[in-house]
C-alpha cells in the first residue's frame, strides 16, 4: 500500500472514529435527557421554560424546580449559591443557565459589531468573542444573547450598531465567526458560553427605522436576504436562537410557526432551543395578535419558543392550557427536551459552579492588544485630500471635540460590564504617540448633544496655535442601540457649526467620527481635509486612532454598510434591484437644472431623486489606505460551469504606493437574467491580503456554483442556467469584470 492510499485510509478511519464518538456522546446525552424528562412533574417542566431576571427573591422557585435560567446576575458568589440550591435542594438537581448580554466584550470592550464588521476579518472577530467568553465565563455567565445578525439597511435604526451591516454574505461569515468564538472548541469547557443568534427574523427591516416596528418582508426576500445569516449560525453550531420583537406581515415573530417550526426545525434540523426576547410573548397582546396572556403563551409555545424571558405567561398558563385540552403535553416535553439537551452539552450537570477562589485577571495585556488590533482594522479612512494623513510626529495638534476624551462614550452600546477605567481615549492615545507637549486639548463641546457655543473660544484659540486640527465628534453611546432610533442622523448638537468655525483658522482639519451608525456627514466632510470613521471603537480606540494618525498603522477598514448622502435616501443598499428604468450618471437631472415650466418628460424618467441623485455618499465595501492598490488581469478557470462546480476567479493586485498595506479584495456576482429579478451585485467572496510597497500578487477567490442559488417564482431554491457577470475589486463599485455561464 503506497503512502497516499495509506493516508486516505487512515483519514477515513479517523473520521469514522470521530463520528462514532460524536454519535455515542449524542446518544448518551439523549438517554440522559429522556431519563430526566421521565421523572419530571409538569411544574418542573414548566420551570425549565422560564428565565427570570437576576437579583434576589428566586430561592424558593429554584428550590421547587420552577426556574430554568437566570439573566443579569454577574456575582460569582450569588451564582454559585443559586446553583447550589438548584443542584442540592431541588428534587431533581437540574442546574441553571446564567445568561447576560455580552455583545462586544465584557471588561475588555471591542468595537461595536458594526465596527468589527468593517474589519472584514472573521479570525479577528472570532478572537474578540473568545476573549469576551473567557472574561464573562469567569464570573459564572455561560450564555450570551449574541450574535445579532439582523440585516440592517436603515441607519436610522439604533440597533444597526449591533449588526454586521447590510449584506447577507458578510453577515453570515462574521456571524458564524462570532458563534465559534463564544462557544469555543467545546460547549462543556468552563470558558465557553453558548451563543444566541438573534433576532429571528427581519428585525432590521423595522418600518421607518423605528425600533420594535412592524416589518413587511416578501417571503422571497426573507429567504434570500434575511434568513441566510441564521442558517450560517446553525451550520456553525449555534445552540440557541432568540425570537424578534417585530411582526412580519402581521405575524409577530414570537408566535410565528413558519419561522421556528417550518424553517428552523424542519428545514434546518436545529435541535437547540429558542428563547423569547424580553417579554415578547406578552407583547403579542399589544400587537393585537392575541387577546390575553393565556393565548400569548399558547401561540408562542406552539410556534416553537422553548423559553420565555422575564415575563411569566408560560409559568402562569401552561398547566391550564393542558388541562383544557388546548395544548398537548408532547409539545411541552419537546420544548423541555431541547433545553435539557443543551444543559447536558454544556456540562452543567457535572461542573455547574464558577471557581470563586481563582481571581480572574480581566483586560490581560494580550486581550488589550487584540482589542487594539480590532479597533485599528475597524477604522475606515473615507477621505485624505493631499495626503493630509499620516501626520509627522513633529506636528503640533489641536485636539478638539466632544468625543476626544470620553472614556465611557467611546465604548458604545451594550457594555453593561465594560470597565471605562481601562479606556484609552484619543487624548491619551495621541499624547502617548506624539508627546504631551505636542497635543493641545479643548473639547469645544461638553457632550455630542451640546447646543451652545460656550466652549468655542478656547477651541479656536488652540486651533490657531496648532499645525493641524483633529476634531473627534460623533454621537454618545446612548444615541444608538436598542430603542434609540434617530430621524435626523447628522452630527448632533452644534458640532457642524464648530467644525466650520475651526476651518476658518486655515489649518488642516482631520475629522474623526465615533458613532453607532452611518451618519450623514457629506456636507460637513467638505470642511475636512481627512475623515476617519472610527465607529464606537471600544477600550483601545484611542490607541488605535493615534497609530493610524501617526502612520504607525495603515488604515484598512472597509464599510459594511452604505453611507447615504442624506436621510431621505434611506433605505439604501448596494445589492438593490435594477428596475425597468435604472438611474444613469450621464442622464440624471438635478433639481436646480430643470428649466421653469419644463414638460414632465424632461426629467429623464429614471429611478433617482432629483435633489440627491441615486448614488450614496460612500458605497458598501469602500475604504481608503495610505497606499494604493491596482487590480488587473481578472480571469476564470473556465467559461462554463456545472451546478456542482467550484468557480476559481483570479486577479492580480499590486501595491503601487509607498508603504505596506492591507487590502480587502471583494468578489461580486450578478445573475443577468433570472426567473425573478435579481440584484445588480451580490458579494460572494472576500479576502484580506497584505502587500509590501511595490509588491504584486495573483490571488484566487473561489465560489461554489450552488452559492448562486436564489428563491424562484415557485419559492424553490435553485441555480438557474444562464450568464453571470463577476467583478473583483476594492469595493462594491468595482468595474473590473468578466463573464461566465452555468449550464
Amino acid at each position: 500500500m503506497n503512502k497516499l492510499i495509506l493516508s486516505v485510509v487512515l483519514s477515513i478511519v479517523l473520521m469514522a472514529c470521530q463520528n462514532s464518538t460524536h454519535n455515542k456522546q449524542a446518544d448518551s446525552i439523549g438517554q440522559k435527557v429522556e431519563k430526566l424528562l421521565s421523572q419530571m412533574t409538569l411544574e418542573e417542566k414548566i420551570g425549565q421554560m422560564w428565565q427570570v431576571n437576576g437579583g434576589y427573591g428566586h430561592d424558593d422557585n429554584i428550590r421547587q424546580g420552577k426556574i430554568g435560567s437566570i439573566l443579569n446576575d454577574v456575582d460569582p458568589q450569588n451564582i454559585n449559591r443559586l446553583q447550589k440550591i438548584a443542584l442540592e435542594e431541588s428534587r431533581l438537581g437540574i442546574p441553571l443557565i446564567i445568561a447576560r448580554d455580552v455583545i462586544h466584550g465584557f471588561k475588555t470592550v471591542f468595537p461595536i459589531p458594526l465596527g468589527q464588521a468593517a474589519s472584514w476579518n472573521p479570525e479577528l472577530v472570532e478572537q474578540g468573542c473568545r476573549i469576551a467568553a473567557q472574561e464573562a465565563s469567569s464570573t459564572g455567565i455561560r450564555w450570551t444573547f449574541a450574535p445579532m445578525i439582523d440585516i440592517s439597511r436603515d441607519a436610522r435604526w439604533g440597533r444597526i450598531a449591533e449588526s454586521c451591516g447590510e449584506d447577507p454574505y458578510l453577515t453570515s461569515v462574521l456571524g458564524a465567526a462570532m458563534v465559534k468564538g463564544f462557544q469555543g472548541d467545546s460547549l462543556n469547557s468552563e470558558t465557553s458560553i453558548i451563543a444566541c443568534a438573534k433576532h429571528m427574523a427581519g428585525y432590521g427591516a423595522a418600518e421607518g427605522g423605528r425600533d420594535y416596528n412592524t416589518t413587511l418582508i416578501p417571503p422571497r426576500e426573507l429567504r434570500d436576504v434575511y434568513l441566510p445569516p441564521f442558517k450560517a449560525a446553525v451550520d456553525a453550531g449555534v445552540r440557541t436562537f432568540m425570537a424578534a420583537f417585530n411582526d412580519i406581515d402581521g405575524v409577530p415573530a414570537t408566535g410565528n410557526e413558519f419561522l421556528f417550526r417550518q424553517v428552523l426545525r424542519n428545514e434546518w434540523h436545529f435541535d437547540g432551543f429558542v428563547v423569547s426576547d424580553w417579554a415578547s410573548p406578552w407583547e403579542m397582546i399589544n400587537h393585537g395578535f392575541v387577546a390575553d396572556e393565556k393565548e400569548a403563551a399558547l401561540r408562542a409555545i406552539k410556534a416553537g419558543v422553548n423559553m420565555e424571558m422575564a415575563t411569566s405567561t408560560y409559568n402562569d398558563n401552561i398547566k391550564v392550557l393542558i388541562e383544557e385540552g388546548l395544548l398537548d403535553i408532547k409539545i411541552i416535553d419537546q420544548a423541555v427536551r431541547d433545553v435539557l439537551r443543551v444543559k447536558f452539552e454544556m456540562g452543567l450537570f457535572d461542573n455547574p459552579y464558577v471557581a470563586e477562589e481563582n481571581q480572574y485577571q480581566f483586560a490581560k495585556p494580550k486581550y488589550l492588544e487584540a482589542a487594539k488590533l480590532a479597533a485599528t482594522q475597524s477604522m475606515v479612512l473615507l477621505k485624505n485630500d493631499k495626503n493630509t494623513l499620516p501626520l509627522s510626529l513633529s506636528k503640533k495638534i489641536a485636539l478638539i471635540g466632544p468625543m476626544a476624551n470620553q472614556a465611557y462614550e467611546q465604548l458604545g452600546t451594550w457594555i453593561f460590564d465594560g470597565d471605562s477605567t481601562l479606556t484609552v481615549t484619543p487624548l491619551k492615545g495621541l499624547q502617548d504617540v506624539f508627546g504631551k507637549d505636542k497635543v493641545m486639548f479643548a473639547e469645544g463641546m461638553a457632550i455630542s448633544r451640546t447646543r451652545h457655543q460656550k466652549g468655542y473660544r478656547k477651541a479656536i484659540e488652540q486651533a490657531k496655535k496648532s499645525d493641524v486640527i483633529v476634531f473627534v465628534g460623533g454621537e454618545e453611546s446612548i444615541l444608538s442601540g436598542e430603542a434609540h432610533s434617530r430621524a435626523n442622523i447628522d452630527l448632533p448638537g452644534v458640532q457642524n457649526d464648530l467644525i466650520k468655525e475651526l476651518k476658518k483658522t486655515g489649518k488642516p482639519l482631520v475629522l474623526v467620527v465615533m458613532a453607532g451608525r452611518p451618519l450623514t456627514i457629506g456636507a460637513i466632510s467638505e470642511y475636512a481635509d481627512a475623515v476617519i470613521y472610527a465607529w464606537h471603537p471600544g477600550t483601545m480606540g484611542g490607541a488605535a486612532l493615534a497609530d493610524i494618525i501617526a502612520g504607525n498603522a495603515n488604515p484598512s477598514g472597509k464599510l459594511p454598510v452604505t453611507f447615504p448622502k442624506e436621510v431621505g435616501q434611506i433605505p439604501m443598499h448596494y445589492n438593490h434591484k435594477n428596475t425597468g428604468r435604472p438611474a444613469n450618471l450621464d442622464t440624471w437631472t438635478q433639481m436646480y437644472d430643470i428649466p421653469v415650466k419644463a414638460p414632465q418628460t424632461s426629467l429623464g424618467n429614471e429611478s433617482h431623486y432629483i435633489d440627491a441623485g441615486f448614488e450614496p455618499l460612500y458605497p458598501f465595501g469602500y475604504g481608503l489606505s495610505y497606499t494604493s492598490f491596482v487590480y488587473s488581469d481578472i480571469s476564470l478557470d473556465k467559461e462554463i460551469y456545472a451546478k456542482d462546480d467550484i468557480i476559481a476567479a483570479s486577479i492580480k493586485v499590486k501595491n503601487t504606493g509607498e508603504m505596506a498595506g492591507d487590502e480587502i479584495v471583494q468578489l461580486y456576482v450578478r445573475d443577468l437574467v433570472g426567473n425573478v429579478s435579481r440584484p445588480v451585485k451580490e458579494l460572494k467572496a472576500f479576502k484580506r491580503i497584505s502587500l509590501n510597497e511595490g509588491e504584486e500578487t495573483t490571488l484566487t477567490l473561489t465560489l461554489d456554483v450552488n452559492d448562486l442559488a436564489f428563491t424562484n417564482v415557485a419559492m424553490e431554491r435553485v441555480v438557474e442556467p444562464g450568464q453571470f457577470e463577476l467583478w473583483i475589486g476594492g469595493d462594491s463599485n468595482a468595474t473590473l469584470s468578466t463573464f461566465f455561464s452555468v449550464k
